[in-house]
């Protein structure tokens, strides 16, 4: 008897594949009529050549000896000319399906990916941050195209060949009702072996997915240009290579050692069939000796029997395939119905339009997901509207995890960031994001013509050549873009044809239009001058600070030139406020930043002078 467990399991895919139908029904519901009416079309065309077969038969039985004439011929004409259109319009139908399936395919896919894309917009920054994310991203991904056309194909084919094995059964039944059971016992094993199968492969799948994923990479840093340097200069070609190789043994032996022993228990099943075959056609030769069966029938029954078992097996290959196809997909709908606690605002309010007061952080505590350590201990400060800021201090003192919590990517552990007042809990966060504009630290190099990459940073306001110049001028990218060779309509990124490629500290200029093509009321800066030389650093913060008037300004620094033009500076240090003040002030006090400056322009003065030099860039490396 069937356990609990079995019939749970059995339950589970069952859900999964009506919610796989749904995803198909909601991408191509036109094609999906036709393929289902094709299909009966289809299933029924076996069951009437087999019925043709017998009446061709008895019809050829029947003019054995008599002599040819038309009057004799046509029980036999008939049934081969309509034997004749079935098989022609077989092929029709086998066309058309297939066309249809492709059709359907091809929605299907870009439905499926659609959701993904969707997904991907919508979760938690700090669910991307988690291995379990790439591990899910990479099971999604992988076989939510592939496995949602498989399990059309899987019912579409149990469809047909259901269609056509009730309509064999029940010409099966004219001569003994044990017949269509017999069928069902001799394809029984091959449900097992495939079912068996599934479960072992998936299982396979879903412990090897970090592998998968290493393998991956290492593929992707032998042949992306990214690599290629280090790669040749550290003699790094051979180390990922075998690396490569390795892990790719290992999943191909696994993979193979299933199909071993999936091989073997078919061929067993197999020979089980085969023998309930032959018992079946000597039960049938029996009756035509003792004369209760015509040639006819024997021809009608062996073909019927065979297709009979042959559809049996496809029948149950597709049970067993829409199985597997069910506990594969189960990783889409898994990551689909991950839900961002970010965005559960029950009555979200609308950030300001311009800060009037400005923002304050409170007794803020904070660590990143599946981490012990706090980034941020109690921070508190305050940013004044208008005013522009700098976040100074040691790499991990928490000046880019503030950045982080501004956006509200996160929430804090403990404590409140609040703008005019408002937590940002309780803000719309799309409309919190249109109130700010950033540069990130690690940020993107768009692929497209410069103007495209400069309008990224606002969409919603469409495109306009007089702001991307000026965005272009604040940003320091002007001078770039006017020795590049058509402009702004050159194309960046080399992976293009007719792209061209720019230096660090370019393509950091036009990460910064792109960040002031976008006309908000705060703007977020991380490390935004770390490619640029001395003078081209000088003349931007003079471009900068003339752009921020009116507007509220924070910059995460290491650089003294930089941070020096702040209104005000706040220095980090292990998750805290260290110091706060102007330059001025801060120098006064001889801390942290104080010696950190004396620091370095001690070694500046020691150093032989060069072009460099001038204007001096001190580094904040405290």
């Amino acid at each position: 008897m069937p356990s609990p467990a079995l019939f749970r399991e059995a339950r589970d895919r069952s859900r999964d594949v009506l919610r796989v139908l749904r995803l198909v029904w909601q991408a191509s519901r036109s094609w999906t009529i036709l393929w289902g009416a094709l299909l009966l079309l289809q299933g029924l065309l076996p069951v009437a050549t087999v019925y043709l077969t017998k009446r061709l038969v008895d019809g050829i039985s029947g003019i054995v000896g008599v002599g040819l004439s038309g009057e004799i011929l046509r029980p036999v004409l008939l049934p081969a000319a309509l034997i004749g259109a079935a098989l022609l319009l077989r092929e029709v139908l086998t066309g058309a399906i297939s066309y249809v399936r492709l059709a359907q395919s091809e929605l299907v896919q870009d439905h499926a990916k659609a959701l993904i894309h969707r997904q991907s917009g919508s979760i938690d920054l700090e669910y991307f941050e988690t291995p379990a994310y790439h591990d899910e991203m990479a099971r999604a991904t992988q076989q939510a195209q592939t496995r949602s056309v498989s399990v059309l194909e899987s019912v579409g084919a149990l469809a047909q060949n259901t269609v056509t094995l009730v309509a064999m059964a029940a010409l099966l039944l004219t001569y003994g009702l044990w017949l269509p059971l017999a069928l069902l016992l001799s394809t029984l094993p091959a449900l097992l072996i495939v079912v068996q199968h599934q479960q072992r492969h998936h299982h396979w799948w879903e412990t090897t997915t970090e592998q998968r994923r290493w393998a991956e990479y290492y593929d992707l840093v032998l042949t992306i240009r990214h690599f290629a340097a280090e790669l040749r200069i550290f003699g790094l070609n051979r180390h990922f290579a075998e690396a490569y190789k390795k892990i790719r043994r290992e999943l191909r032996d696994g993979h193979l050692r299933l199909v071993r022993r999936q091989s073997t228990a078919r061929f067993l099943a197999g020979l089980f069939a085969f023998l309930f075959t032959g018992a079946a056609m000597a039960w049938m030769v029996w009756r035509l000796a003792q004369g209760t069966a015509t040639l006819g029938d024997l021809a009608l029954f062996y073909a019927a029997f065979n297709q009979g078992q042959a559809l049996m097996r496809t029948l149950l290959s597709s049970v067993g395939q829409l199985y597997g196809d069910a506990l594969f997909m189960r990783h889409l709908f898994s990551f689909l119905a991950v839900r961002s606690r970010m965005r559960e605002v029950v009555s979200a309010v609308a950030p300001p339009r311009a800060l009037a007061y400005g923002i304050e952080i409170r007794d803020v505590s904070f660590r990143y997901p599946g981490s012990q350590q706090l980034a941020l201990k109690g921070l508190d400060l305050e940013i004044p509207a208008g005013r522009i800021v700098a976040i100074v201090g040691p790499n991990g003192a928490g000046k880019s995890t503030l950045i982080k919590l501004l956006c509200r990517f996160y929430d804090p552990e403990a404590g409140s960031v609040r703008i005019d007042g408002v937590d940002l809990r309780e803000m719309d966060q799309d409309e919190l994001w249109r109130r700010m504009t950033v540069l990130f630290q690690d940020f993107v190099n768009y692929a497209g013509t410069v103007a495209e990459s400069i309008t990224m940073g606002d969409l919603f306001s469409g495109h306009s050549r007089e702001r991307i110049e000026e965005a272009a001028r604040v940003g320091g990218a002007l001078d770039v873009v006017e020795r590049l060779p058509r402009g702004f309509d050159t194309v960046l990124g080399k992976q293009f044809q007719g792209g061209m490629d720019l230096s660090g500290g370019q393509f950091q200029r036009v990460a910064l239009a792109r960040t002031f093509y976008r006309d908000a009321p705060l703007v977020l800066l991380d490390e935004p001058t770390s490619y640029m030389d001395s003078w081209a650093e000088g003349v931007w913060l003079d471009q900068f600070c003339e752009a921020m008037r009116g507007r509220t300004a924070v910059i995460v620094t290491h650089r003294f030139t930089t941070a020096m033009r702040a209104d005000i500076i706040y220095v980090l240090d292990r998750g805290r406020v260290a110091e706060c003040g102007s330059h001025r002030e801060l120098l006064a006090q001889h801390g942290l930043y104080a010696r950190s400056w004396n620091a370095q322009t001690r070694a500046g003065r020691h150093r032989e002078p060069s072009l460099s030099d001038a204007p001096p860039s001190p580094i904040l490396a405290v």
